[in-house]
């Protein structure tokens, strides 16, 4: 139902209502009991503090698809109420990762063995701004390989290894030193 045919059907003026008034949700005159969606993943509830913005961000929307996909035609959200946002499913060559404080689009790549780009792609980001509890989705086939530093590792034999160079691994990791720590995760080509 659309906001004009719930204000037709109801005799309003104005998209205001109050606390307790009751809404005929057909034109017979009858009232409909509201039943909660099945599906409780794709549904937010409104907190205090709440933007239409940072909702979207959140769920990897923009602001427009979160309109449109619940009928808004303001920016003005209430606490408690309930909107529909994007469900998060991962593609069978991806998986997910929640944000958590601390996290970074560079430090997800490495954990994840891809690029900043390529999550960037996947989520249709444009910036690097993450928003904690944000999902985000995460390309699991890279082009490169992920290799953990083990005891007396070095950036030279690693790379002598793996047929590339010292300035290659330095440049895919954004490395500024050649110091390497046990458990480190690197990128080769």
């Amino acid at each position: 139902m659309t906001v004009d045919e719930l204000k037709r059907i109801n005799n309003l003026t104005s998209n205001s209502l109050t606390i307790g008034q009751r809404l005929k949700l057909t034109s017979k005159d009858q009232a409909i009991t509201p039943t909660e969606p099945e599906d409780t993943s794709s549904i937010y509830t409104v907190k205090k503090g709440d933007s239409l913005y940072a909702i979207a961000s959140k769920y990897g929307m923009t602001v427009d698809e979160l309109k449109r996909l619940n009928n808004l035609t303001s920016n003005t959200l209430s606490i408690g109420q309930k909107l529909k946002i994007k469900s998060v499913e991962p593609q069978p060559n991806e998986t997910t990762h929640t944000i958590k404080a601390g996290d970074t689009l560079y430090s997800i790549a490495r954990t994840y063995g891809t690029t900043v780009e390529a999550i960037k792609q996947a989520n249709n980001m444009i910036s690097n701004n993450l928003t904690i509890g944000r999902v985000l989705i995460i390309p699991t086939e890279s082009a490169y390989n992920t290799y953990t530093v083990k005891a007396g590792d070095t950036l030279y034999g690693i790379a002598l290894a793996n047929g590339t160079t010292v300035e290659k691994i330095k440049d895919i990791n954004n490395l500024t030193k050649n110091n390497l720590s046990i458990g480190q995760k690197l990128l080769l080509p």
